[in-house]
């Protein structure tokens, strides 16, 4: 009827990526990086993955054994769950929840068991309600943990997500695929958001996945990476070998100009404003009869 439509469905910046990304990109097609890469990703990608994640986040991964970087953060997720559970094994889905997890689970032959959140918790995980749904479910064998939250924008503590840790010592045989994603569009007052991996103990079982779609805008790149254990990156390797080999060698340049050239300022102005827009749809959900907002969200 010719009505103006929004469209909420995909989780997709709406400012261009940095100058010095594209310039990158161009560079490296005018300098021949056209070609097939390790399918694992750059040397030089991979290194800068390394050194963001130990200097941001804490945690250390040797580039050359215990990194892949993907065809986009959905490729290293569903090829962690292919190396870490298959058929007969089951899935812990917190919920509400991205539809593809489930969706993956069933792919890898597992069956998805969803944990529901309440909205008293923040619709978070509640360590109590996991401990009963692990218990509940030994065939268990991965928790999918996405932090910042999508859809919600829930943002787990560190004193939550060591809490969920202590929980997970119980049940040895569980791997946590850790999907932070979000990571960096954080509206919390500190903006941070914990590895999971960085907690005691629980390094040696996670599978983290993350990639530059949402903090530095390269949806369309698709770029994504997967940081882990040799034992289960290599697995993830010989997947992706047969699967889509490698990631585009372009995008893969432009992934390391926005990993290493891109000032810090530019992000954070960028959450900035998207904490605006976040305000102003809260205000102007809060004018309208019968709707309300339980939780505003934390994160994108």
């Amino acid at each position: 009827e010719g009505e103006s439509v929004t469209s909420l469905c995909v989780g997709e910046p709406d400012f261009a990526p940095p100058l010095s990304v594209l310039d990158a990109a161009t560079e490296a097609m005018k300098a021949g990086q056209t070609r097939y890469t390790a399918v694992t990703g750059t040397a030089d990608l991979r290194n800068a993955i390394a050194e963001d994640l130990k200097t941001r986040k804490g945690v250390e991964y040797n580039p050359v054994t215990e990194i892949v970087v993907g065809n986009g953060a959905k490729q290293c997720v569903y090829q962690g769950l292919l190396a870490s559970c298959g058929a007969g094994d089951e899935v812990i889905v917190p919920a509400p929840y991205w539809p593809s997890y489930p969706e993956m689970a069933l792919l890898v032959g597992a069956s998805p068991v969803v944990l529901e959140t309440a909205v008293e918790d923040g619709y978070l995980i509640n360590p109590d309600e996991l401990d009963k749904c692990l218990a509940d479910h030994p065939k268990a064998k991965v928790l999918m943990l996405c932090n910042p939250s999508n859809p919600t924008g829930g943002v787990h503590s560190t004193e939550l997500l060591t809490k969920i840790a202590k929980v997970l010592e119980k049940y040895p045989n569980v791997v946590i695929l850790a999907d932070e994603i979000y990571e960096r569009l954080v509206y919390t007052e500190d903006g941070q958001c914990t590895s999971f991996a960085s907690l005691p103990g629980m390094w040696e079982r996670t599978i983290t996945l993350n990639g530059l779609s949402k903090s530095h805008a390269m949806t369309g790149f698709r770029l994504g990476y997967l940081a882990a254990p040799a034992r289960f990156a290599k697995a993830v390797s010989v997947l992706q070998g047969q699967i889509t080999s490698c990631a585009s060698s372009v995008s893969q340049a432009a992934g390391v100009a926005a990993l290493k050239e891109v000032d810090e300022s530019w992000l954070e102005n960028n959450v900035v404003i998207m904490k605006e827009k976040r305000d102003y749809v809260l205000s102007e959900l809060g004018k309208m009869e019968g709707v309300s907002v339980a939780v505003p969200p934390n994160g994108a």
